[in-house]
């Protein structure tokens, strides 16, 4: 367990509402907006413009291959400049003109191009907004803010869901690309609010607080990436990572094909009330385990927790085919995807304070996140080709359960003493109680001097 110093507890002054408000309107906005047009750009080129297969696969893949290809730049970058406010700005502009010009001139060419920015723009957001936020509210309130950010993530995924569903189906296809290119600009208006002279750079970066705030004149520079890389808590949590996801990410896609199979033509259906009734209650955990981290439960044991219901949910896969069924497990995937999105961010804070790479980490979290998944699917899919779908869920849930053996036994607990543990309150409270009084002094001796002169 890591330990903070007091100086860190006092890092930030007040942060104002309208940089809150800022953070919490950049999130709800930015849900639709980093994800682009997903999954409704195969639905557009299928059905509105009657595309191949393979060539609608050909602009699928564009955007998952350099969204993979650039995790770690996009986190080196964010990590590297002060403009994180510009950054986002820039990914929300690729966003919304690349969806305009999707429906505007519909070639493969400039479809596939554009399809690779977005992948590249998709990459920098969720770095850049943890940046934001960790730089505006420092590192004790890091925890709350990033289940807030979360809470408004998921449910500006539902509400986009919604919309887009409701959009495309009175309006027509092309209106979905239009409403991802509203949220867009509705982000720029987000980003303003919040208030530049507020971001603590190098606490962005995952660097000590500024040293101007400290009162020393000392400079600090980031870890080596290759030293980073030595870090044996980092490898241990990045391998966890990719086990958590190489036994989850393949469920949907499976428990799909067995209700297309039992039960043709309510699969559609069916699977779109998995993803919105998943994403309702990923705003409720996101929520709770902002609470659980204020009352003092370790990173650890909370994301054991998410670990937990990986192999209980596909062990239930295996008993039912019946939509509702289906539908009902599905919400075990809210919880574990609620609390990895969360936990994986404040863990990867912990690890990286103070050597100016929290941003890079990121990068290669979402790198392991989309390697397990690659290896879910793939592997999956040969197992259920070869031994049905019974035993491919067998399958993910005991590589599920290995993950959690695997974190259980080596990876150690990263909040820092002081912060979300019991007690830590009145530390702060002691902190800021001496730092307010010497103030009070120092503005009274000022005075004296003043009546002297």
């Amino acid at each position: 367990m890591h330990s903070v110093t007091d100086s860190e507890l006092r890092q930030k002054p007040t942060t104002t509402r309208s940089s809150i408000i800022g953070l919490d309107l950049l999130s709800f906005l930015m849900a639709d907006v980093r994800d682009g047009v997903g999954p409704y750009l195969s639905i557009f080129l299928k059905g509105a413009l009657h595309w191949q297969s393979g060539d609608i696969g050909i602009a699928m893949a564009a955007s998952s291959i350099t969204a993979a290809l650039s995790q770690i730049p996009a986190g080196l970058l964010v990590d590297s400049i002060r403009a994180k406010r510009l950054l986002v700005l820039i990914a929300g502009f690729i966003v919304g003109t690349g969806c305009l010009l999707i429906v505007s001139v519909p070639n493969l060419v400039l479809i596939v191009t554009v399809q690779a920015m977005l992948g590249a723009a998709s990459a920098v957001i969720p770095p850049a907004l943890a940046a934001l936020s960790l730089g505006v509210v420092g590192r004790k309130l890091f925890p709350g803010r990033v289940s807030r950010n979360e809470s408004f993530n998921h449910g500006g995924n539902f509400a986009a869901a919604i919309l887009a569903g409701t959009i495309g189906q009175r309006l027509g296809y092309h209106w979905i690309f239009n409403l991802v290119c509203l949220f867009a600009c509705g982000s720029a208006v987000a980003v303003a609010l919040i208030r530049p002279h507020e971001i603590d750079h190098k606490t962005a970066r995952g660097l000590n607080p500024s040293n101007s705030r400290m009162g020393t004149g000392q400079t600090e520079k980031a870890v080596p990436i290759l030293e980073l890389l030595k870090k044996r808590d980092l490898i241990i949590f990045l391998v966890s990572v990719v086990l958590f996801h190489f036994g989850n990410a393949a469920m949907l896609p499976m428990a799909g094909q067995v209700l297309a199979k039992a039960h043709p033509g309510s699969d559609i259906m069916a699977l779109s009330a998995c993803i919105i009734t998943a994403q309702l209650v990923m705003v409720g955990i996101a929520a709770a385990v902002g609470v659980a981290l204020r009352k003092g439960l370790g990173r650890k044991t909370i994301f054991l927790v998410a670990f937990l219901t990986l192999p209980i949910r596909g062990f239930l896969f295996t008993l039912t085919d019946s939509p509702y069924g289906v539908v009902a497990i599905q919400l075990l995937d809210g919880v574990a995807a609620g609390i990895f999105g969360v936990i994986s961010i404040i863990i990867a804070a912990d690890l990286m304070r103070g050597t100016g790479r929290f941003n890079l980490a990121q990068g290669l979290v979402a790198l392991s996140t989309g390697f397990g998944a690659a290896l879910s699917n793939l592997c999956a899919g040969f197992v259920v080709q070869s031994f049905g779908y019974t035993i491919g869920f067998f399958s993910l849930a005991a590589i599920a359960f290995g993950g959690l053996i695997f974190f259980a036994f080596l990876m150690p607990e990263t909040r820092p003493q002081g912060i979300g543990a019991p007690g830590s309150t009145a530390t702060e409270t002691r902190v800021s109680a001496a730092s307010t009084s010497g103030s009070n002094r120092r503005s009274s001796r000022q005075c004296r001097r003043k009546r002297r002169s």
